[in-house]
């Protein structure tokens, strides 16, 4: 399991022109599942997410986390973060776990993380979507669970 971590000002997700998700200052992360990845795996990265500490404090470090701001957490789904990219030139997904099993652990970490942190808000598993951002820093980091 992969998130890849955006410090934002503010970020959304369209799909057909639609905003179906959106937040305000926070995180919006990329979640890519593996084959073997379960539902204790990321319910525990997601934990380390909403503590992981990259908002500034009065001094200016990295000592606040989302839960410290209260800041909204955009939480979309990308299997490309799962994508073998050793060699070649094109990449390969048998390393993404395959979208019958990705899609209801996604959906209940999506569900799980809706009752312990708010606000939330997400994409469409498997949709067409078009995220946009607005970089805070930009600070990006890339989380393996």
């Amino acid at each position: 399991m992969r998130a890849l971590l955006q410090r934002v000002h503010s970020a959304s997700v369209s799909i057909d022109g639609e905003v179906v998700g959106s937040i305000e200052r926070g995180l919006l992360v990329f979640l890519g599942l593996e084959p073997g990845d379960s539902f204790a795996a990321g319910e525990k990265l997601l934990e380390r997410i909403v503590k992981y500490r990259v908002f500034a404090d009065e001094q200016g470090r990295m000592n606040r986390s989302l839960g410290d701001v209260s800041g909204g957490l955009l939480l979309v789904s990308q299997f490309t973060l799962a994508a073998d990219t050793t060699r070649g030139l094109r990449p390969g997904f048998s390393t993404a776990m395959a979208p019958a099993e990705a899609e209801p652990l996604f959906t209940a970490l999506f569900e799980h993380m809706g009752s312990v942190y708010s606000p939330l808000a997400g994409g469409r598993f498997g949709a067409d979507m078009a995220v946009s951002l607005v970089n805070d820093g930009p600070v990006t980091f890339l989380l393996n669970g």
